[in-house]
Formats: C-alpha cells, structure tokens, sequence
C-alpha cells in the first residue's frame, strides 16, 4: 500500500488555507474518557489558521502552567474538485478530498471548562498560535485511492511513551458523514482542513517535552514499531511564552 501513496508538501496548507473545521468527540472512548456523552450527531467548532504550524516547530504554551491537552487527529484536505463543496451528499463527499495529513488540536483544558460552564466557545482555549502543529506532507488523494483503509492508525507519543494509538475505523461519524455535514452549514474551500477528532489517551504537555506523531496504512498490529507502513510523522518541542 505505501508503494502507491504520493506524498506532497503541506507548506500550501500555511499559505492558502482558509479554515480548521475541528469534529468533536467523534471517538467514544474519548468521549468517555471526559465524561461527555457520545454525541447522536457531528458537531464542530472553528480554529484559526494562525494556530498552523509545521513538524519541527515549537509549541508554544500561553504560560508555563498553562493546563495544554494534545490530540492526535487525522486531516482531511478539502479540494480535489472543481465543484464547490457545498451541500454535498456523502456519496459525493469523496471526491472533494485533496488529501490527508496529521495534526495535533491543541486545547488549554482550564479555558474550555470555564467556556463550557458559561455556555460560551471554545475559541480561546483551542485558537492560541502553535495549537494546530500539522505534518510536513500530506497524503495526495488520488483517483485510485481516495479513502484510507479503516485500519490506518493514529499514533502520539510524549518524551517516547505513547500516550494514543488507535485506528481511524473507531470514528463514530464517517469521513463521508462529517463532510456532508459540514458543508450543508457552510462551503468548504480548497485548502480547508477537517480534523476529524482524536482516540482515547489525551494527556498534558509542559514546557520541556517532545511530542511525536504518526499515522501507520494498514494493519494496527504492531502500529509503533512497523516503519514500514508509516507514511506521516512529525515531531516538536514544547515552550512557555513567558520561559
């Protein structure tokens, strides 16, 4: 399967994209893990594209006892259609898709709970700059391979003990599902992601660690150690802005 994938830069992704469309709870067992109910339909919420960065960079942290929370997402790239993403059916959706990449959704866990309990938005816990740390490339959709296997698996890891592992078959809503969904509220442009929500096994970061990401095509077993089948990686640094 890696012999057919193309990978390409995401730098466009800095440069042109427009929007971060973030799906919450789409796993159960986060869910679960946060003591939220599993939802009985998609719900999403915006960050900025000022939070992107690339593999490589530093998270930067609000403060150094900021309570930051990292998820590992899949990425749906938006554009790989000459028709406006609006209004799509699911069986349309597909071919919308330009392509797939990692991404880290950042969230300041203080922040979001105060913002719930006032029944306000999450968008200052989730849209501080370097809170959507993304890969370098991108998987490229093509004509002959459009959707990924339900057994690709996502992977993080924090100062090299894993903290999430899980395959992208556990979502509750379907790639297909969350596009249609997304774009019966509004259009979806080239360039737009969709992070596509996040496995059980969230955790903290602090200033001084190292977080690393992967996305592992094909069987689960053994995700961590098989290189061979891992075709997205990043990895970064973690800060304080007042360090």
């Amino acid at each position: 399967m890696k012999s057919n994938t193309v990978l390409t830069s995401t730098e466009h992704i800095l440069k042109h994209g427009r929007k971060i469309v973030c799906i919450g709870r789409n796993y159960v067992e986060h869910a679960k893990e946060l003591g939220n109910p599993v939802p009985k339909e998609p719900f999403f919420f915006l960050k900025p594209t000022t939070s992107y960065i690339r593999s490589g960079s530093i998270i930067i942290l609000p403060n150094a006892t900021a309570n930051v929370h990292h998820e590992i997402e899949l990425g749906v790239v938006i554009g790989n259609n000459e028709q406006a993403c609006q209004g799509v059916s699911e069986e349309q959706a597909m071919s919308h898709i330009k392509g797939y990449l990692l991404a880290l959704d950042l969230t300041e866990r203080t922040l979001q709970g105060q913002a719930k309990n006032a029944g306000k938005p999450w968008s200052m816990s989730k849209g501080f700059d370097t809170f959507c740390p993304i890969s370098d490339q991108m998987i490229e959709a093509t004509a002959t391979a459009t959707a990924l296997d339900p057994s690709t698996s996502l992977w993080c890891k924090v100062n090299g003990q894993t903290r999430q592992n899980g395959p992208i078959g556990d979502m509750i809503f379907s790639i297909p599902k969350l596009i249609s969904y997304i774009s019966d509220c509004m259009t979806l442009q080239e360039n737009d992601v969709i992070l596509t929500g996040t496995p059980q096994g969230v955790g903290p970061i602090v200033p001084g660690d190292v977080i690393e990401g992967g996305l592992v095509l094909g069987n689960l077993q053994n995700a961590n150690e098989n290189a061979n089948n891992e075709v997205l990686s990043m990895k970064f640094e973690v800060a304080a802005r007042d360090a």
